[in-house]
C-alpha cells in the first residue's frame, strides 16, 4: 500500500546490506533504509510483516513470506523500536492550543455560562436543587440512619425570626430566605440554591452575641442575593464535566478530578466569599448593628483554627481570615452601634432553639457527634 490510496501493489524487493529496494509496478524504486524500518504490529501476519519506512509516511510493505520476513528480523536493527518523534514545533504547538482552549473553557466560558444560566433558573428549580442537598446534607450529619433533627424551638425561631425582620434584606432578595437551623456542633453556616440559609447549633454557641449570629446571617444572605449557590453548582458542574474528559477515568482520577476542580474555582469563591462580607457589612450597618461583630467572631475562629498559609491558601474557598476581620473593622469605623439586633431575652431564647442542652445530649444525633468545624462551605 502506497499510502495514496486503500489498494494493494504487488512489488519487488531486493537486500542490500544498508537498504531495502522496493521496485513499483510502473518500475519506480524505492530505497528504505534498513536502520529506519519499523514493523506495525498486525496479528493477521504472525509469521511475516508489515513494515513502515520510520518517517512518519503512510505507505506500508506487507511482507506474508516468512523467509523473507525472518531475512529482515536478521538484518533491520530497529524494528521493534518506536519511531522518531519529528515536527516537534508542530507537536507543542497542537497541545499548548489544546491547553490555552482548556483553560479558556475552564477559566472564561465555563464562569459565564454559569452566571447567565444563575439569573434564568426559574425559582422553582433552585428551590428543588437546595431542598435536595438540604436533604442530602442533614442525612450525611445524623446518625444511624436518622437525619440530623431540626431545630424548631417557637421562642428560639421567634427570636431568629426578629433578627431576620430588623436585617430587612427584603428589597435585594430574588426570592424568600428560609432559615434552618440543625442540631449539630459544627461551627458552621452556609447557603444552598433558592435561598436555604442553614445555620448550625455550634455556630450559635460559639458566638458571644446575636450580633455576631446576625453578621453571619447577613453574610449567607449576600451569597442569596448574588445566587451565589447556583453559580457555584453551576460552575463546579461544567468544570468537573470538562475535567472529567480530559483526565479520563484512571487509578486515583477521583482525586485529581476533585482537587483539580478545587483549585479551579478557589477564586471564583473567595470572590463571592468577599463580595458576601461587604454585602453583610452595609446591611447591618442599614439596620444600625454593629457590622464589626463579623470581625470578632472570624478573630476568635482564627485563634482557635488557624488560617490557610502557603499551597493550602489556593485551594481555600475564603479569602485569608485576616482581611476579612480588618474589612469588618473598617466597615464599623464611625459607626453608633447601641442598639442590639435583638434583645437579651430573645438572644437567650435563640441560644435554646435546639432545646435544653440536656435534651440535646440525650436526643439529638447531632449533639452526640464530637466533630468540630470552622465557618466553611458556602458562608
Amino acid at each position: 500500500m502506497d499510502g495514496t490510496d486503500a489498494v494493494t501493489h504487488r512489488v519487488s524487493l531486493q537486500l542490500s546490506r544498508t537498504h531495502l529496494h522496493i521496485t513499483l509496478p510502473e518500475g519506480e524504486t524505492l530505497y528504505w533504509a534498513l536502520e529506519d524500518l519499523r514493523a506495525l504490529p498486525d496479528q493477521a501476519y504472525a509469521d511475516g510483516l508489515v513494515l513502515s519506512d520510520g518517517h512518519a509516511g503512510t505507505a506500508r510493505l506487507v511482507i506474508d513470506n516468512p523467509h523473507v520476513a525472518r531475512e529482515l528480523r536478521g538484518l533491520a536493527p530497529n524494528l521493534s523500536r518506536s519511531a522518531p518523534v519529528g515536527n516537534w514545533g508542530r507537536i507543542f504547538g497542537w497541545a499548548g492550543g489544546a491547553l490555552t482552549s482548556v483553560a479558556v473553557i475552564i477559566f472564561v466560558l465555563v464562569p459565564i455560562m454559569a452566571d447567565q444560566l444563575a439569573t434564568y433558573l426559574p425559582p422553582e428549580g433552585e428551590r428543588a436543587l437546595g431542598d435536595a442537598t438540604f436533604e442530602q446534607i442533614r442525612g450525611a450529619l445524623g446518625r444511624e440512619a436518622a437525619p440530623v433533627r431540626l431545630c424548631e424551638a417557637p421562642a428560639g425561631r421567634a427570636a431568629l425570626d426578629a433578627m431576620m425582620a430588623r436585617l430587612d434584606p427584603s428589597a435585594d432578595l430574588p426570592y424568600d430566605v428560609r432559615l434552618a437551623v440543625l442540631d449539630h456542633d459544627l461551627v458552621n453556616a452556609f447557603a444552598l440554591p433558592g435561598g436555604r440559609v442553614i445555620l448550625f447549633r455550634g455556630l450559635i454557641e460559639e458566638a458571644e452575641s446575636a450580633d455576631e449570629v446576625a453578621s453571619i446571617l447577613a453574610h449567607e444572605v449576600g451569597h442569596v442575593v448574588n445566587r451565589d449557590p447556583t453559580r457555584d453548582a453551576l460552575r463546579s458542574a461544567g468544570s468537573i464535566g470538562v475535567l472529567g474528559l480530559l483526565f479520563g477515568d484512571f487509578a486515583g482520577g477521583t482525586v485529581v478530578l476533585l482537587l483539580a476542580n478545587q483549585l479551579i474555582n478557589a477564586k471564583y469563591s473567595q470572590a463571592a466569599e468577599a463580595a458576601a462580607d461587604d454585602y453583610a457589612h452595609d446591611l447591618m450597618r442599614e439596620a444600625e448593628v454593629d457590622p464589626g461583630a463579623l470581625g470578632r467572631i472570624f478573630a476568635r475562629l482564627l485563634d482557635e483554627y488557624g488560617d490557610a498559609e502557603g499551597i493550602m491558601a489556593h485551594f481555600a474557598s475564603h479569602p485569608q481570615m485576616v482581611d476579612r476581620i480588618e474589612a469588618a473593622q473598617a466597615a464599623a469605623e464611625g459607626g453608633v452601634y447601641d442598639r442590639p439586633v435583638i434583645t437579651d431575652a430573645e438572644w437567650q431564647d435563640l441560644r435554646e432553639i435546639c432545646g435544653p442542652r440536656a435534651a440535646q445530649d440525650s436526643d439529638s444525633p447531632g449533639a452526640q457527634d464530637e466533630s468540630e468545624g470552622r465557618l466553611g462551605g458556602r458562608n
